[in-house]
């Protein structure tokens, strides 16, 4: 995987080593299966080896928990309103296979080792020797439990010679390697298996989500530099540390935003769904950067008065939980022997809960790294629309380029006959949604300073209705 990933990143770079044409490369589907949405993306190259869209769907998530699907008919339903969404994009989809992304508490990692004594060393090593000694590390000793999900080599050694990135075409007795597996529960991984081949889908290949995002947001200046992928998600918080040049660890951090959302509910005594929608809406990374005089007025429920929220309290509760993810990666380069120094590119931060306000300035003061966002433009064709280049998307794209790496490489089978299909004209154009505000916040001290307005102007575009009455259960 190790090697997919840099030849993902290696690819965002350079136009050479493209694929011939739209005509004669497949449409690779990725779904993303996550704790708050489900997303399928259909994507195929470009001449210039960028991704075109040609297809997309999403869908809230129903059934998962912390990445873990616990619910299959209701992960089912999710998975084909997605599907479904993705069709209406582009009727011309035809979408029978999957790359599947996988996270949760569940999984695991353990460092291997592996050799091999050739049998001919006069002969240069072959590829297919490689693989052999990959393969060799599936029986690999894990509990009965759980199940092999990848195995990654990280660097190789041909007799006396150490660090060797690719050993294909070298000489020598002996070739060995680190590896490092990645293990998931066998339960969990049937679930998805299971929820996604009931959908009318099959799973062409598992891709553990933090590997997906790193190589949609991460260059290969990045990989030399060494580097952490925090993706932020609804559930869980994947983690993965790069470091001269190779893939050193993984990790599932088992909170995301839907503990900050449950914080907000619980420390504030508000509903679900106002809750998220203070946090999308006025969410602040940062209690002190939040005025202390400036409140939130939210309905009040069945008759009660309206209730007046303090921004400063807000964005205690969102610091707080915040913290504590961030603390997760401190303890994770510490548990593999690194500190902040050898990290020269820092953390890149993506996913949905990436988008919180001063959230950098949290991550670099927690931290001690340099922080940015990441986001996946630099892999998309351009004059796609602008919701594709968020940083929630960033893991179904990098599924996507997982499959073009399979198709390339030549690790899997794919059909030969590629049909030819168009961006569709609804994922080219700029599309607005309404504009939904769930309240304006009230400065007690007039002359208090205003708050920003580019602070308003987040909330523009993509804001569902979260407050729209149901059942008379709120009053406004």
């Amino acid at each position: 995987m190790m090697q997919q990933v840099q030849s993902n990143i290696n690819e965002s770079t350079t136009t050479k080593d493209t694929v011939s044409g739209t005509n004669e490369s497949p449409i690779i589907v990725g779904l993303d299966i996550g704790t708050t949405k489900i997303a399928v993306i259909a994507g195929r190259k470009n001449e210039q080896g960028k991704l075109e869209i040609l297809g997309f769907g999403k869908a809230s998530s129903s059934g998962v928990q912390h990445g873990d699907v616990l619910n299959i008919d209701h992960t089912i339903k999710s998975i084909q309103q997605a599907l479904d969404n993705c069709i209406k994009s582009n009727p011309e989809l035809l979408i029978e296979e999957v790359y599947v992304g996988i996270a949760g508490k569940h999984i695991k990692s353990l460092q291997t080792r592996g050799d091999i004594v050739r049998q001919d060393a006069e002969i240069e090593i072959q590829q297919k020797e490689i693989d052999q000694l990959i393969a060799d590390q599936r029986r690999t000793f894990i509990p009965a439990s759980d199940e092999i999900i990848d195995v990654i080599p990280q660097d190789f050694k041909v007799d006396n010679i150490q660090n060797i990135k690719d050993p294909v075409g070298y000489n020598g007795v002996k070739v060995g390697a680190n590896f490092h597996l990645i293990t998931g529960d066998k339960n969990a991984i049937r679930n998805i298996n299971r929820a996604v081949l009931r959908s009318g889908l099959h799973t062409k290949d598992l891709v553990l989500q933090p590997l997906a995002s790193a190589s949609a947001v991460m260059s290969d200046i990045d990989l030399e530099a060494g580097v952490v992928i925090l993706d932020i998600g609804g559930g869980t918080s994947d983690l993965a540390i790069f470091y001269e040049g190779i893939l050193k660890h993984t990790a599932v951090i088992p909170f995301g935003g839907e503990n900050i959302t449950h914080d907000i509910r619980m420390g504030l005594g508000v509903l679900k769904q106002q809750a998220e929608a203070l946090k999308v809406q006025f969410g602040c990374a940062i209690a002190d950067e939040a005025k202390a005089n400036t409140f939130i007025t939210i309905p009040g429920l069945k008759g009660l008065p309206a209730k007046e929220i303090s921004m400063r309290n807000l964005a205690q509760i969102i610091q707080a939980r915040m913290s504590e993810i961030l603390e997760f990666i401190s303890y994770h380069i510490k548990q593999i022997g690194l500190d902040a120094n050898a990290l020269n590119g820092g953390i890149i931060l993506t996913g949905g809960g990436s988008q919180l306000k001063h959230l950098i300035q949290l991550t670099e003061y927690v931290t001690g790294l340099n922080a940015r966002i990441g986001f996946p433009n630099e892999h998309l064709a351009p004059n796609h629309i602008a919701e594709l280049k968020q940083p929630m998307y960033a893991t179904c794209l990098g599924l996507i380029l997982k499959g073009y790496n399979d198709y390339e490489s030549k690790s899997k089978d794919f059909t030969k006959q590629f049909k030819h299909i168009q961006v569709p004209t609804l994922l080219k154009e700029q599309i607005k949604a309404e504009e939904t505000i769930i309240a304006s916040p009230t400065v007690k001290n007039e002359h208090a300073p205003k708050l920003n307005a580019r602070f308003w102007d987040k909330f523009k575009n993509g804001i569902i209705e979260l407050f729209k009455e149901e059942d008379d259960q709120i009053i406004r």
